[in-house]
């Protein structure tokens, strides 16, 4: 069984930058996994972020975030990064982390992912 812990969020003004981090534990070799974040504001269904091959060589983001946010792993340390710059008040959203051991491409689909994080708020003033 694979726990994940996010951290990182938090409150900014619109156009600074936060960092998630999110750590797994157990569940065997973490370079089997493939990595995502997914956010869900109020009243809104959970919706992909971004997304990470088990070795890091495929990403995939979804249009809202590219060229802002960056995913990245260290599999060394157990650990997905999700980078945000330029935030926007429509950023603003429980962000989770989601793995599952997958090969090949990352997955979009939610339903796709075995594992999740309990989540991390991010708040973005404007």
């Amino acid at each position: 069984q694979v726990q994940l812990l996010e951290s990182g969020g938090g409150l900014v003004q619109a156009g600074g930058s936060l960092r998630l981090s999110c750590t797994a534990s157990g569940g065997g070799t973490f370079s089997r996994y493939a990595m995502g974040w997914f956010r869900q504001a109020p009243g809104k269904e959970r919706e992909f972020v971004a997304a990470i091959s088990t070795a890091g060589g495929i990403t995939d983001y979804t249009d809202s975030v590219k060229g802002r946010f960056t995913i990245s792993r260290d599999n060394a340390k157990n650990t997905v990064v999700l980078q945000m710059n330029s935030l926007r008040p429509e950023d603003t959203a429980e962000y989770y982390c989601a793995g599952r051991v997958m090969y090949g491409a990352p997955r979009r689909r939610k339903e796709e992912y075995t594992y999740w994080g309990q989540g991390t708020q991010v708040t973005v003033s404007s």
